[in-house]
Protein backbone atom coordinates (compact mmCIF):
# COMPACT_ATOMS: atom_id res chain seq x y z
CA UNK A 1 0.00 0.00 0.00
CA UNK A 2 1.37 3.27 -0.03
CA UNK A 3 -0.38 6.75 0.50
CA UNK A 4 0.52 10.50 -1.15
CA UNK A 5 -0.14 14.08 -0.26
CA UNK A 6 0.67 16.94 -2.02
CA UNK A 7 2.39 20.01 -0.73
CA UNK A 8 2.09 24.01 -1.85
CA UNK A 9 3.90 26.30 -0.39
CA UNK A 10 5.06 29.74 -2.64
CA UNK A 11 7.30 32.84 -1.68
CA UNK A 12 4.87 35.10 -3.79
CA UNK A 13 7.78 38.11 -3.14
CA UNK A 14 8.30 37.61 -0.04
CA UNK A 15 11.92 38.28 1.79
CA UNK A 16 13.45 34.72 2.36
CA UNK A 17 16.81 34.96 3.56
CA UNK A 18 15.84 36.55 6.71
CA UNK A 19 13.48 33.65 7.82
CA UNK A 20 10.56 36.30 8.08
CA UNK A 21 8.52 34.78 5.23
CA UNK A 22 5.02 33.09 5.72
CA UNK A 23 5.10 28.92 6.67
CA UNK A 24 1.33 29.07 5.07
CA UNK A 25 1.12 26.12 2.80
CA UNK A 26 -1.45 23.86 1.54
CA UNK A 27 -2.31 20.16 1.96
CA UNK A 28 -4.20 18.42 -0.65
CA UNK A 29 -5.35 15.12 -0.66
CA UNK A 30 -7.00 12.39 -2.80
CA UNK A 31 -10.51 12.97 -3.16
CA UNK A 32 -9.64 17.00 -3.53
CA UNK A 33 -9.26 17.75 0.11
CA UNK A 34 -7.67 21.09 0.80
CA UNK A 35 -6.10 21.59 4.55
CA UNK A 36 -4.49 25.10 5.34
CA UNK A 37 -1.38 24.04 6.98
CA UNK A 38 1.04 25.92 8.49
CA UNK A 39 4.05 25.54 11.30
CA UNK A 40 2.99 26.38 15.08
CA UNK A 41 3.56 29.52 16.78
CA UNK A 42 4.96 28.01 19.30
CA UNK A 43 7.65 27.03 17.31
CA UNK A 44 7.54 30.08 14.26
CA UNK A 45 6.36 33.21 16.08
CA UNK A 46 3.29 35.09 14.37
CA UNK A 47 3.19 36.61 11.69
CA UNK A 48 5.38 33.93 9.96
CA UNK A 49 2.90 31.16 10.75
CA UNK A 50 -0.62 30.88 10.64
CA UNK A 51 -2.24 30.26 13.66
CA UNK A 52 -5.57 28.55 12.13
CA UNK A 53 -3.96 26.49 9.62
CA UNK A 54 -3.13 22.78 11.05
CA UNK A 55 0.52 22.21 11.37
CA UNK A 56 2.25 19.29 11.38
CA UNK A 57 2.37 18.45 15.13
CA UNK A 58 -1.22 18.81 15.66
CA UNK A 59 -1.47 16.59 12.51
CA UNK A 60 0.57 13.79 14.00
CA UNK A 61 -1.91 13.95 17.48
CA UNK A 62 -4.56 13.66 15.90
CA UNK A 63 -3.45 11.18 13.13
CA UNK A 64 -2.28 8.90 16.04
CA UNK A 65 -5.62 9.29 18.19
CA UNK A 66 -7.47 8.59 15.05
CA UNK A 67 -5.73 5.73 14.07
CA UNK A 68 -6.44 4.63 17.23
CA UNK A 69 -10.12 5.16 17.48
CA UNK A 70 -10.75 3.45 13.88
CA UNK A 71 -9.39 0.11 15.20
CA UNK A 72 -10.97 0.48 18.14
CA UNK A 73 -14.21 0.90 16.73
CA UNK A 74 -13.51 -2.14 14.71
CA UNK A 75 -12.71 -4.50 17.82
CA UNK A 76 -16.01 -3.51 19.47
CA UNK A 77 -18.09 -4.13 16.81
CA UNK A 78 -16.04 -8.15 16.27
CA UNK A 79 -16.87 -8.30 20.39
CA UNK A 80 -20.53 -7.34 19.83
CA UNK A 81 -20.48 -4.14 21.24
CA UNK A 82 -22.14 -1.37 19.58
CA UNK A 83 -20.35 2.31 19.91
CA UNK A 84 -22.85 5.30 20.38
CA UNK A 85 -20.02 8.08 20.03
CA UNK A 86 -16.77 8.37 20.95
CA UNK A 87 -14.51 11.42 21.31
CA UNK A 88 -11.26 12.17 22.45
CA UNK A 89 -8.65 15.69 23.12
CA UNK A 90 -5.29 13.91 22.42
CA UNK A 91 -2.58 15.91 23.57
CA UNK A 92 1.65 15.91 22.74
CA UNK A 93 4.32 16.95 24.32
CA UNK A 94 7.23 18.27 22.40
CA UNK A 95 10.01 18.20 24.67
CA UNK A 96 13.63 17.02 24.37
CA UNK A 97 14.32 13.42 23.92
CA UNK A 98 17.21 11.88 25.69
CA UNK A 99 19.82 12.89 22.39
CA UNK A 100 18.61 16.78 23.13
CA UNK A 101 16.68 16.67 20.40
CA UNK A 102 12.95 18.37 19.95
CA UNK A 103 10.78 15.25 19.95
CA UNK A 104 6.81 14.36 20.45
CA UNK A 105 7.85 12.64 23.37
CA UNK A 106 4.16 11.28 24.64
CA UNK A 107 1.23 11.60 23.18
CA UNK A 108 -1.67 10.89 25.35
CA UNK A 109 -5.41 10.08 24.79
CA UNK A 110 -8.58 9.80 26.85
CA UNK A 111 -11.15 8.85 24.79
CA UNK A 112 -14.81 9.05 26.03
CA UNK A 113 -16.75 6.50 24.82
CA UNK A 114 -20.78 5.74 24.99
CA UNK A 115 -22.08 2.38 23.95
CA UNK A 116 -25.49 1.02 23.54
CA UNK A 117 -28.26 -0.07 25.50
CA UNK A 118 -27.10 -1.82 29.07
CA UNK A 119 -24.70 -3.93 28.19
CA UNK A 120 -21.54 -2.16 28.42
CA UNK A 121 -18.22 -3.78 27.98
CA UNK A 122 -16.16 -4.07 31.73
CA UNK A 123 -13.27 -1.96 32.53
CA UNK A 124 -10.84 -4.77 31.76
CA UNK A 125 -12.35 -5.71 28.66
CA UNK A 126 -12.01 -2.14 27.16
CA UNK A 127 -8.63 -1.93 28.40
CA UNK A 128 -8.04 -5.26 26.43
CA UNK A 129 -9.72 -3.44 23.34
CA UNK A 130 -7.34 -0.37 23.83
CA UNK A 131 -4.28 -2.26 24.06
CA UNK A 132 -5.31 -4.65 21.03
CA UNK A 133 -6.24 -1.05 18.87
CA UNK A 134 -2.72 0.35 19.94
CA UNK A 135 -1.10 -3.05 18.87
CA UNK A 136 -2.66 -2.74 15.46
CA UNK A 137 -2.93 1.29 14.95
CA UNK A 138 -0.42 1.84 11.42
CA UNK A 139 0.42 5.66 12.99
CA UNK A 140 1.02 4.06 16.50
CA UNK A 141 3.51 1.19 15.08
CA UNK A 142 5.61 3.89 13.32
CA UNK A 143 6.70 6.23 16.52
CA UNK A 144 8.88 6.06 18.89
CA UNK A 145 6.15 7.90 20.96
CA UNK A 146 5.51 7.19 23.83
CA UNK A 147 1.53 7.02 23.60
CA UNK A 148 -0.64 7.00 27.00
CA UNK A 149 -4.56 6.01 26.90
CA UNK A 150 -6.05 7.25 30.00
CA UNK A 151 -9.95 6.34 31.38
CA UNK A 152 -12.28 9.11 31.63
CA UNK A 153 -12.02 11.13 34.61
CA UNK A 154 -15.44 10.12 36.44
CA UNK A 155 -17.05 13.37 38.58
CA UNK A 156 -17.21 12.47 42.25
CA UNK A 157 -20.32 12.27 44.21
Amino acid sequence: MQFEARLEWQRNGQPFLDQKYSRGHEWRFDGGLRVPASSSPLSVPLPMSVADNVDPEEALVAAAASCHMLFFLSIAAKRGHVVESYVDNPVGLLEKDGAGRMSMTNITMRPEIVFAGGDWPGEDEIAAMHHEAHDKCYIANSLKTEITIEPPIEPEG
